[in-house]
Formats: C-alpha cells, structure tokens, sequence
C-alpha cells in the first residue's frame, strides 16, 4: 500500500449525517493538537500496544533518512492510553493530510477515565505500508530517532514529547519509556 493514505481514508468511512465523532490520539495527537475540537477526555482502548515502528518521511524524517513514530499493534491483552477528541467530521478534512504517511482510519472502542463508553475513529500504520519499518532493538529504535530530522523538527522531539504527555495522562509505556532512557544515552562514537 501507497504511504500517501489521503485518498484511501477519505473514501474508507462516511461520517454523512454525523455532527461529531470521537477521535482516538496516541502519539503526536496526544500533544499537538492543531485542530479545533468540542471535547477533550483521556481514554483507552483495548487490544493495542503503541510501537516506534512507522517510518516518518515527511514529518520527523526524511525519505533519505527515516525517523520512527508510533503506530499500533494487535495485542490482545494490551490497553493503550491516550486521548480522545470529540471532533466534526471536517477536522478529517486536515488529520487526513497530517496522518498521510501510511496511516489508515479505523473505527475502535473507547473506555473514558469514568468507565462509560464512546465509538471513535484512530489512525493505525498497518504493516503493509510503504513506510512501516517494524521491530528492531529499542537502543537501535533511539539511534535512529536521535539521527533523524524532518519538516516538523528533530524525531527525538516526538520522542520526547510524547514520553511527557504519557507521564501527565499516568500511563507507563514502558516501550516509549525504554527507548527514551536508550536516546539519552545514544553515542555517535561507535559510527
């Protein structure tokens, strides 16, 4: 699948008829929120484990040199915490652009902090994307992001802003957590 995933996602879902809709950020999301919304809430959602394993080409990197941002994966006993946006259905007008790099809508559950419930909508980089780079050694993941650097500023910012935005909402992602305490440490010298 092409990383351009605009066109993909604006005919996958119809939001005709809907005023507002729930949208699920885990990642950038969490704390760059570039969009007007009408509701803001911490939330879950169930079966998925964020991972440093989409490629950024346009945003935290560069074709030549790729950073990693997070995407998610199945996991059926994981719970990742983020944040949810009540948004209108033209927010997607821009989120679509912004989350082109590889990412797909998908419909998902969400459980607030009080427990009740709410459909949303998340963006997922599946592993049939061109930029989707998969699994390696979290002290490799921190080698590259503390290389990369893209339009939207160095990788180890999204690194380290997320890391941030995790403790303030209580979450221990102890896959963020442990690539960020690696970038802290990164030695060109070996190079």
């Amino acid at each position: 699948m092409s990383a351009n995933t605009i066109e993909i996602n604006r005919a996958r879902q119809s939001f005709a008829g809907v005023s507002a809709i729930w949208l699920f950020g885990y990642g950038s999301l969490i704390y760059k929120v570039d969009f007007p919304f009408l509701e803001q809430r911490p939330a879950t959602i169930r079966g998925w484990q964020r991972r440093f394993w989409q490629g950024s080409h346009d945003h935290r990197g560069t074709p030549e040199a790729p950073g990693r941002v997070v995407t998610l994966v199945e996991q059926p006993d994981a719970v990742c915490k983020g944040m949810a946006y009540r948004v209108s259905p033209a927010v997607f007008e821009h989120l679509d652009v912004r989350e082109k790099n590889g990412y797909l809508r998908f419909t998902t559950r969400l459980t607030f902090d009080d427990g009740s419930h709410g459909e949303g909508v998340v963006y997922i980089a599946t592993e049939d994307n061109e930029a989707f780079l998969g699994h390696a050694p979290d002290e490799d993941i921190a080698r590259q992001i503390a290389r990369a650097s893209g339009p939207s500023g160095p990788n180890s910012e999204y690194l380290l802003r997320l890391a941030d935005s995790l403790r303030q909402l209580g979450d221990d992602c102890t896959h963020t957590f442990a690539i960020e305490r690696h970038l802290k440490t990164v030695s060109f010298d070996d190079e």
